[in-house]
Parts: C-alpha cells; structure tokens; sequence
C-alpha cells in the first residue's frame, strides 16, 4: 500500500468557510491578484517567485512590517539574526510556478474553490477524497495564513483512514521554524514508518 500526505487541500462540501465551497475572502484576495499577473504569466509562461511572494504578502501586509520589526530588534550578531536572513533567502530563492500550475492553484483552488465543488481534476478525473482508502497524514498548520486551517481541515475529515495533526505553527513554519523538527519532521517521520512498516 502506498501512504498519501495531505497538506492543505479543499474537499468536496467542506470549503474554505463551511458548506457549500464557499471561498474565503483572503482567498478571493489571491485569486483576484493572480489575475492581474496573467500577462506575465502569459508572456513568460509562470509565475515568478517575487510576483508570488507578492500576492501571499497581500493576504497579511503587515506580516512583512512585523517581521521585519522583530529582526531590527534582535542583536545582528546573533544565531536568531542570522537564522533569519537564511530564512528570508530560502523563501525568496524559489521556482517559479509554472503558468498552468499557477492558474490551477490560484484560479482554480483559490478563486473558484475548484476542490471544494468537485471540479479538480488530474487526468480528467475528479479528485474525491472520500474513496482514497490508503492511510494518510494531513498535517495542518493551526497558524496558516495562506491556506486557512479550516479549509484544509475538511481534508482530514473526507479521507477515510486519516491521522490529523494541527501543530502549532504556520505554513512557512512547518518547514523552517525552531519548532519544526519536533512539531511536524518527527511526527511525519514517525508516521512514514508506521505506515511502511
């Protein structure tokens, strides 16, 4: 049996604001924004990372501000300084999106709630959670920004055999932060094992 991780991703009459697939305003936010970028994408074929980081910006402007506030506190000698200016060049040393994946997520996740309605596809099929019978881990950050945790909960409630952890840290966090290896590493490494074994 192969294990499937989910991580964030709408279902069927669970959508970003309950049933029915409504779409969250930050949500709609994003979509809109992607929108006015499509001659980029157009002209270039993706998305680039700075445009990117610029329309996830745009769901929290002032998380920039309080970030960077917090940095200009912290002495610039320190391990905290120098962990954060690595951060900050990961995130912005990206892959571009390309075009048709940018409007897939964007458009069609983001701005028309595609999962959450039914209409997500991969090869011409519906994606629907309720008959992936493998087990799965969804690990949903209960600090997102960018994909709100309700919405990504209701992925957990739709697969049948899922273990849900909802770690205390936000979508960059899962990945990067202090708190990573012991909220979200350990327990997917844990879980794989299981799972394999």
């Amino acid at each position: 049996r192969r294990a499937r991780v989910g991580i964030g991703v709408e279902v069927p009459g669970r959508g970003q604001q309950g049933e029915g697939g409504d779409v969250a305003p930050q949500a709609r936010l994003a979509a809109t924004g992607a929108q006015a970028l499509e001659p980029t994408m157009q002209a270039l074929g993706y998305l680039p990372v700075d445009a990117l980081q610029t329309l996830f910006q745009g769901l929290d402007p002032l998380t920039g501000v309080r970030k960077f506030l917090t940095f200009a506190r912290l002495n610039q000698d320190s391990t905290k300084a120098e962990t954060f200016v690595a951060l900050e060049d990961w995130l912005n040393d990206g892959v571009p999106l390309a075009a048709p994946v940018a409007r897939e997520c964007l458009y069609g996740w983001y701005g028309r709630n595609d999962a959450a309605r039914g209409r997500w596809r991969i090869a011409g099929r519906a994606v629907d959670p309720g008959r992936v019978s493998q087990p799965a881990l969804c690990l949903l950050p209960a600090q997102d920004r960018i994909v709100p945790p309700a919405a990504a909960a209701a992925l957990g409630a739709a697969l049948p055999n899922a273990e849900v952890r909802s770690p205390a840290l936000g979508h960059i966090g899962m990945v990067v932060s202090g708190k990573a290896k012991r909220e979200a590493w350990v327990p997917l490494a844990d879980w794989l094992s299981r799972a394999a074994g």
